[in-house]
């Protein structure tokens, strides 16, 4: 990790893209279930979120290039398991 604020660009930059595929899946796919999108789309903004703050507020006790990898680790697993659970 260089520094925070590239971590919490690439963040942005990624959770956008994913925010931009829900919607052009919702608006290019051929029977969409809006539903199953609005969900998808609240777990990207609410994945957003957390990432942010927990880069904005780290935990006190752990040496913070642990503690930022440990975050970008479980960033890119959730992101992952995202995707898998809805195959966009």
């Amino acid at each position: 990790m260089a520094n925070k604020r590239k971590l919490k660009k690439r963040i942005n930059q990624t959770c956008a893209t994913l925010f931009a595929e829900c919607v052009a899946a919702s608006l290019y796919g051929t029977s969409p279930h809006i539903d199953d999108l609005n969900a998808f789309a609240f777990s990207i903004v609410k994945l957003q979120d957390n990432a942010l703050r927990r880069i904005s507020h780290p935990e006190p006790g752990i040496p913070a290039k642990k503690y930022y990898r440990d975050v970008s680790e479980q960033l890119s697993a959730q992101i992952s398991d995202l995707l898998n659970q809805t195959n966009v």
